[in-house]
């Protein structure tokens, strides 16, 4: 009988976590949370404290050694399993790392382009595979694009929202971090600090599909993920689909992919 998989991925803010009963593709959702960086203590005696124990888990993190260090200390303390990190290779799981330095992708970028993958192939059994462009919007904003074939291309860093906005209040007299809302036509600081951040994030993630696009000679499939992707789908050109758990999707295909190895 499968035993429960553990999913890890340890942001620049959060820590969130997934328990399955599997270490599939599709497998069911058992439990799942966040805790914020500075709480990743309060995991063992906590969210963790009635779970069964997983048999296996696998992790990404951009965080940090030391956060790193910590999450460990947790799952070693509550369950009986190593923890396993994934780290960006030239390739696995159907994505080829096109990166000048493949290492150097963050595994959270990497892991989220293979579940990309998989969701893509997965909705188009017997067609061909079609190029992706892939966005995950959290304290930073990365986007990636993802040929036919699975080669990752290439992809754009920028900042969030929040980051965008603190920008603006260290470094503008008079403007403080606002609570405004997007607008078309702005009328007030705070709406305008809101969309402008709101925009230049869209305007990025649309010229890359138009790169995709010119490159590839095909309209990507695009999907978009992180905490704050429910602000950034509304106002997107064209249609992105929304995966709240992209990253963890991309642990379970590698999880099975190695165990099958």
């Amino acid at each position: 009988m499968p035993s429960p998989f553990l999913a890890i991925d340890i942001g620049n803010t959060r820590l969130k976590w997934a328990l399955y009963d599997s270490a599939r593709p599709g497998a069911e959702l058992q439990a799942h949370g966040a805790e914020f960086l500075d709480h990743i203590e309060r995991l063992a005696d906590g969210p963790w404290a009635d779970l069964p124990a997983p048999g296996s888990m696998l992790g990404c993190v951009v965080a940090g050694d030391a956060v790193r260090r910590r999450a460990e200390e947790q799952i070693v303390e509550r369950f009986d399993c190593a923890p396993r990190w994934v780290m960006s290779s030239a390739g696995e799981a159907g994505i080829v790392n096109g990166y000048d330095h493949p290492t150097r992708l963050g595994a959270d970028r990497f892991v989220a382009m293979i579940g990309a993958r998989h969701r893509m192939l997965a909705a188009r059994p017997g067609q061909p595979p079609r190029p992706m462009v892939v966005v995950m919007i959290g304290t930073a904003v990365t986007v990636e694009a993802i040929d036919a074939d699975g080669r990752f291309l290439g992809g754009l860093i920028l900042p969030g929202h929040g980051i965008m906005l603190r920008a603006l209040e260290s470094g503008t007299a008079g403007l403080h971090v606002p609570t405004g809302e997007v607008r078309e036509f702005p009328t007030n600081t705070s709406d305008a600090l809101t969309s402008g951040g709101t925009y230049a994030i869209a305007g990025a993630v649309e010229r890359m599909v138009q790169h995709v696009r010119s490159h590839c000679g095909a309209d990507p499939a695009c999907y978009m993920t992180g905490g704050a992707g429910w602000k950034m789908a509304p106002v997107m050109n064209g249609h992105f689909e929304l995966v709240e758990s992209l990253i963890m999707d991309g642990l379970l295909v590698i999880a099975r992919e190695r165990a099958a190895a």
